[in-house]
């Protein structure tokens, strides 16, 4: 690896697989969780449920850093993306829309299969249920040197806090060369496990933080040990409680300093970001959506390239919001590059 590389994006390679299903086989198979991890044998039981439909199912590369990735690549940037895949089909479906959007993949096989998340689609709601297999072998041994020391930004996805060793290890490693890190929290599960975590990596490395409503609030309420009882319904009372309430205390967090970049994604309600004890509101529109499944990913790679082409952090924000709706029309982020030629050009390219 030779030349400059804007985004190294490290996480778990996926492929969102879209499906519907009704009560009585979600429950046959477990699925009882708005997002869950399933194990290898309940993800081959249900690709041998022959109500299933999976000869028309949409099957898209996935997984938080790639999403990040693809969708960067799309607006022209120089994107890397490293992870472990299997040597099935899937790992064939991620390769080739990783691919096909320009990036370049350091890709490992492993003989388990390629992670899979199957989008369950119940007619009332969605669910997640995701087996991460292959995905799981990535070690600190696969990240070199060589690796970090191209990027000027490295994305890691949320999912891979639990791997404490290896997210160290790749802090460290950008730390001691200056790089940032940009990453996204996850899941409000994540982040009632990982909440001191992340608040000591945001301490100690350069970091941008990305959380949506529920999740910031969970932080909140982790780090402040406040019960969830009073937790907000409705989008506008979370927006307000994180601005009454949960901005305060990120203003502290970030007050003096560089890193971290707290930005909490609001939806249709545009984001929030917290820098150098300032905040930074960008509104948008909201709008009837498709799904919501890789908008946050989009979000954050629209607002890190931004960044990274030196635009304020505003304009960060401004450019993540008007991405993130592209990919709320779409499957996951299965969208074709030319939809985000417009955005392409407001980087320069």
């Amino acid at each position: 690896m030779n030349s400059k590389v804007e985004l190294l994006c490290i996480g778990n390679p996926i492929v969102d697989i879209f499906i519907n299903i009704d009560n009585s086989l979600a429950l046959k198979y477990g699925i009882t969780d708005f997002v869950q991890h399933i194990s290898v044998e309940q993800t081959q039981s249900i690709f041998r449920e022959p109500s299933v439909d999976f000869n028309s199912a949409v099957k898209t590369s996935g997984g938080g850093a790639a999403n990040v990735a693809k969708i960067a690549s799309m607006l022209g940037m120089n994107v890397v993306f490293s992870g472990y895949t299997g040597k099935d089909e899937n790992a064939g479906v991620f390769r080739q829309e990783m691919s096909e959007a320009g990036v370049t993949s350091v890709l490992t096989q492993s003989n388990e299969n390629t992670g899979v998340c199957f989008v369950c689609n119940l007619g009332n709601e969605v669910r997640f249920a995701a087996c991460p297999a292959a995905a799981l072998e990535l070690t600190e041994a696969d990240i070199g040197d060589e690796l970090i020391d191209n990027a000027e930004v490295v994305v890691l996805d949320g999912y891979i806090l639990d791997r404490r060793s290896l997210v160290q290890h790749i802090l460290m490693k950008a730390s001691h060369r200056g790089i940032p890190v940009a990453l996204d929290v996850a899941s409000i599960t994540q982040v009632k496990s990982k909440a001191e975590e992340i608040l000591t990596y945001s301490r100690s490395f350069p970091l941008f933080i990305f959380m949506n409503a529920d999740e910031a609030i969970t932080f909140f309420n982790t780090i402040r040990k406040t019960r969830d009882e009073d937790f907000p319904t409705t989008e506008k009372e979370k927006e307000e409680m994180i601005l009454r309430d949960v901005c305060p205390m990120l203003k502290i967090i970030t007050d003096g300093e560089i890193y971290p970049v707290i930005v909490v994604k609001l939806g249709g309600r545009g984001a929030v970001v917290i820098a150098g004890g300032n905040v930074y509101r960008e509104e948008t529109f909201a709008i009837i959506t498709r799904d919501n499944v890789g908008a946050g990913d989009s979000f954050c790679a629209a607002f890190i390239a931004a960044w990274i082409r030196g635009k304020s952090l505003s304009e960060c924000a401004a450019l993540g919001n008007k991405v993130a709706k592209e990919i709320l029309q779409t499957p996951g982020t299965h969208i074709k590059s030319g939809k985000l030629k417009s955005f392409a050009k407001i980087l320069g390219n």
